[in-house]
């Protein structure tokens, strides 16, 4: 079979670290082919050399059959590749066919050609099986029917290699089934697909060919035939597959979070839906729903970064639904974010300022209280016109600069050696704590977070998306910090696109559908992830959908 793609010797290297050691990659065309790694393995950076968007230092690329040097993502487009992140780069109010055809609009006698551009949108649907309707709002669209954008995207462009990046990430059973018939039919329509997963039964049922990389080499390439999800674990860390299962554990009587009859309003709609639960010590309470139906909303009510409309929050005995989020996390809230690094990381800043973020009020970062004269009152009313998150970033990052230097509030040598404990305990794997947080893979960078948060010893911990990005290895060692906390009778309530994290680490689980609990108390000895999934997208339960 012909080779699509042949990648000999690739090297890449960046200060004090060799990325990609001379990988070497064989994808034959008309295949699916599947690259499995540890965060930091590699495999992110050998996809942007292939994509332009980093030159390599070393080796050759060949694509169909013709030696390559691409100098831009245009580059690789023009040879026929096409990459769609992770993270969905399409315009909300917009048309589906407005996103299409942005940056490659049809034009004829100086003004866009729409019409052409249908007709050419509607010839690569249909090719490919993959429909769409050109002049739905994106925003209005569900995750998985983004993400078949997202892939029609490149099609448009004319690519015939597609390189997916945790393609699977944010969607429910169903969605996948449905993205591995979209992937099963592009193949068949003459396509080749690189398929990046770290969800290694995924990665069993849809590849024909697996590669496995760790530490910037090549360990190995597999038919799926010939090995199981433990050999494939095996091989990217040394163990076997981690699993989500939790033990039996005494739930206490005494409430941790209570929230009753929340509300959260976003242009005149509510976006949380008069919610209402509790999570009590030593339960773990798992949040279930398709992206976009609440969740986020929830979490910003309970942390303090959004108003709620009506309602109530409680956490142990005091009401904190008018508290700033600083006193809410002095009270003993702690929080791991969905997105580490814009809400949870300062990434150009070293790991102890980090692993301060959000308890730098309290010891051992701090001598003595914190005054919020630091920061002048005109001053934080034009940052609070930034918005809530960011506001609450550069104020945690203004506290620990403008008080360092002198030594005046910030203990900077009990600052490090917290930072040295969270290393140590929770195996963040770095030369030194003086690194920038950007330096590390995403597996250490959460695993930062979550000894942070874990190491202040929180009464009540919301965890959101805390293993998504990582891989098999950081994810086995979150599970077993959050099982550990549970036991000690931490109250958590877990929030994850995960369903197999959520059924192994849930004592109960609830499904939020449009912003209302739609299935509450679910038994997770008893539950499915495809039962899950029919849940959260309004096929089960009486919902309307």
């Amino acid at each position: 079979m012909t080779a699509a793609i042949e990648l000999k010797g690739i090297t890449k290297r960046f200060p004090g670290v060799i990325a990609n050691d001379r990988v070497d990659l064989t994808v034959d065309a008309g295949e699916i082919h599947a690259i499995c790694g540890e965060n930091g393995a590699g495999k992110s950076t050998l996809m942007k050399i292939l994509y332009g968007m980093q030159p390599a230092d070393e080796g050759e690329m060949i694509v169909n059959g013709e030696t390559v040097t691409f100098s831009s993502p245009s580059d690789a487009i023009e040879r026929g590749i096409g990459m769609v992140h992770q993270h969905f780069m399409l315009a909300g109010q917009l048309t589906v066919l407005e996103n299409v055809i942005l940056g490659s609009e049809p034009v004829k006698r100086g003004v866009i050609d729409m019409k052409a551009a249908h007709e050419h949108l509607a010839e690569v649907s249909e090719a490919y099986g993959l429909a769409v309707h050109p002049d739905e709002l994106v925003e209005e669209l569900e995750v998985g029917e983004r993400q078949r954008v997202e892939i029609i995207k490149v099609l448009f462009r004319g690519a015939r290699i597609l390189i997916l990046d945790e393609p699977t990430a944010v969607l429910v059973p169903q969605e996948v089934e449905e993205l591995f018939r979209n992937l099963r039919e592009l193949k068949a329509g003459g396509a080749t697909i690189i398929f990046i997963d770290h969800k290694l039964e995924e990665v069993l049922e849809i590849a024909d060919t697996i590669t496995v990389i760790r530490q910037g080499k090549t360990v190995g390439t597999v038919k799926p035939e010939d090995v199981t999800a433990h050999d494939l674990a095996e091989m990217m860390v040394g163990s076997e597959l981690p699993s989500p299962s939790t033990q039996a554990a005494a739930i206490g009587d005494d409430p941790g979070l209570v929230v009753t009859g929340l509300t959260v309003l976003e242009d005149g709609r509510p976006v949380v839906d008069d919610v209402s639960f509790t999570v009590f010590k030593g339960e773990t309470v798992g949040i279930a729903g398709v992206e976009g139906n609440g969740q986020s909303e929830l979490i910003d009510a309970i942390i303090g970064t959004q108003r709620p409309a009506a309602g109530s929050i409680r956490v142990l005995d005091d009401d904190v639904t008018r508290w700033s989020v600083r006193k809410r996390r002095e009270s003993g809230l702690g929080y791991v974010p969905q997105d580490r690094h814009h809400d949870g990381l300062l990434l150009d800043h070293p790991l102890w300022e980090n692993a301060a973020l959000g308890h730098q009020t309290r010891r051992p970062f701090a001598r003595a209280p914190m005054t919020r004269r630091l920061l002048g009152p005109r001053v934080r009313r034009v940052l609070r016109m930034l918005g809530p998150k960011l506001h609450n970033l550069i104020v945690s990052w203004a506290t620990l600069r403008s008080t360092g230097k002198g030594g005046l509030f910030v203990d900077r040598p009990g600052g490090r050696q917290r930072t040295e404990e969270i290393r140590a305990e929770y195996d963040v794997r770095t030369p030194s704590i003086e690194v920038s947080a950007s330096t590390l893979s995403g597996g250490n960078q959460q695993k930062l977070i979550i000894g942070r948060e874990l190491l202040a010893n929180p009464k009540v911990l919301i965890a959101a998306h805390p293993t998504r990005g990582i891989d098999v290895g950081a994810q086995a060692a979150v599970w077993e910090s959050l099982r550990t906390a549970r036991t000690d009778g931490l109250a958590t309530l877990l929030v994850s696109a995960d369903l197999d994290e959520l059924i192994g680490l849930s004592d109960r689980i609830l499904v939020m559908f449009r912003g209302r609990i739609v299935a509450a108390d679910l038994d997770p000895a008893t539950l499915t992830p495809r039962d899950l999934g029919s849940y959260m997208t309004g096929a089960a339960g009486g919902v309307d959908a």
